[in-house]
């Protein structure tokens, strides 16, 4: 469950529509954060660095992204792994800091410029250049190893290359998703589909869309987002899955208005126009799809497994009637998540506890949010296809575990698990460019006569000049 990236989604949208939050300016490196243990002796060179922690080492360390109390279960795990971390690392003081959400863009913002973030703390995956901008977070390339953090060669490296920067690594992940195909595994059954089948690419979407809108009763086959930098983002999402990109490898221009740019749109204008199986009222912005898809008026969308989560939590759906599919088109999927950064100015010793503590918490299957036992005893959900940043042998221990734990239908979310879709971060200035593609997805959408090719390349020149008023 990712409900920080919820928070964080609305919040970012907001923010692009009008709340402007300033980015942290350029500056010089940053104070020096609490020690309470050695900051010599085996954590200084390269050398001492890939030592791991020893356990007799005494510091203290910072850490935000504690539950809340108004999460009961997760609180109440946090206390447990912090008792069982410190039964491994006892002269480890590990001072917790809760917040939810647990990154308020202004407040992170203000973090940075005034130095004042803890020694461990938790970020976007979008936020590594901002952070490194504000010359506010370590390079922990020498402190990451086999030894410090045995599960690392199992991380998707397209995980890990979000938190590197000309080949150094700043932090670990906690968490994140890879946007798909969500489906509506009881509609299908009832339009003649195999729920277990899924649709792989977007013309296998359009036939069956069409068979979900045939069952009427306002329900339609495909939906999607076109209002509030979201028509934007699913833009960029489903061009993804094409193999193609937002923007030049060096970001300076714009680089959708190509043939999968105007593919994407001829496929909404299609399915709207010419199939009919997406709804007439448009300009849909989040959470609507869900809303719909809870409602069973709704047969498929792009979305992340986090949504699941929101449809059965807030909008009281049911776990069994939702399916997860790949990205159609199985090129690329749009990638996000959550990491813990550390803060630059910190002692070795406490970056070497912060890893600990992290490796241990988010990183150790077994252990910490991998405790699927636990989980289920506490009423939280087990079985959904996150966090997914494991490979190879830890992913196949990861699945069954969750497998002998569930209390999701794990096996609704079997396309999606099975296949190796590579992952890929949003575009620099992403917000600003979302906003602009707004504009065609909704034109293709609300006008039967659109001009893809025409809207493609006006939005084109438009996103070039905010990427060059933004270099």
């Amino acid at each position: 469950m990712n409900r920080q990236r919820l928070v964080h989604r609305s919040l970012a949208f907001a923010a692009a529509a009008g709340l402007a939050l300033s980015a942290a300016a350029c500056s010089s490196s940053g104070s020096a954060g609490s020690t309470a243990g050695p900051t010599g002796g085996a954590g200084s060179g390269a050398a001492g660095a890939a030592a791991p922690l020893d356990p007799k080492t005494k510091v203290t360390i910072t850490v935000d992204c504690e539950p809340p109390v108004t999460k009961t279960a997760e609180r109440k795990e946090w206390a447990e792994d912090i008792d069982a971390f410190h039964r491994t690392y006892p002269n480890v003081t590990v001072n917790a800091k809760d917040a939810s959400p647990c990154e308020d863009p202004a407040a992170f913002t203000a973090q940075l410029k005034g130095k004042s973030e803890p020694d461990v703390f938790y970020s976007y995956f979008t936020d590594l250049n901002q952070v490194l901008d504000a010359g506010a977070v370590a390079d922990i390339s020498a402190y990451v190893n086999s030894t410090t953090v045995p599960a690392l060669a199992d991380i998707d490296p397209s995980v890990l290359a979000t938190l590197k920067s000309d080949g150094k690594l700043y932090g670990l992940p906690t968490s994140n998703y890879k946007m798909g195909l969500l489906y509506n595994r009881r509609l299908f059954a009832q339009a003649g589909l195999d729920p277990d089948k899924p649709p792989t690419g977007w013309e296998e979407i359009r036939a069956d869309a069409q068979k979900i809108a045939a069952l009427g009763g306002g329900v339609s086959g495909y939906g999607d987002y076109s209002a509030t930098n979201q028509g934007g983002w699913h833009f960029t999402a489903e061009l993804y899955g094409l193999g193609g990109s937002m923007t030049t490898p060096d970001g300076a221009k714009s680089a959708f208005d190509t043939d999968a740019g105007r593919q994407v749109l001829q496929n909404l204008h299609d399915m709207r126009w010419t199939d009919h199986s997406m709804a007439a009222a448009q300009g849909l912005k989040w959470p609507d799809l869900m809303t719909q898809m809870a409602a069973n008026k709704l047969g498929m969308y792009v979305g992340a497994p986090d949504d699941i989560t929101y449809m059965v939590q807030t909008l009281k759906g049911d776990y069994q009637d939702y399916g997860m599919a790949p990205m159609p088109g199985e090129k690329a999927a749009l990638l996000g998540g959550n990491d813990y950064l550390f803060k630059k100015g910190s002692s070795p010793d406490q970056i070497k506890a912060g890893i600990a503590w992290v490796n241990f918490k988010y990183l150790t299957l077994g252990k910490g949010q991998f405790d699927y036992a636990r989980s289920k005893d506490d009423g939280l959900p087990v079985g959904l296809p996150q966090p997914f940043f494991l490979t190879g042998a830890s992913l196949a221990a990861d699945n069954a575990a969750k497998a002998a734990s569930a209390s999701v239908p794990v096996q609704n979310y079997a396309p999606y698990l099975g296949t190796s879709v590579p992952g890929k971060l949003e575009p620099a200035n992403a917000q600003q460019i979302y906003k602009v593609l707004d504009n065609p997805v909704s034109a293709v959408l609300t006008d039967q006569n659109a001009d893809v090719a025409k809207l493609l390349t006006a939005a084109a020149q438009q996103v070039d000049q905010v990427l060059a008023e933004n270099r």
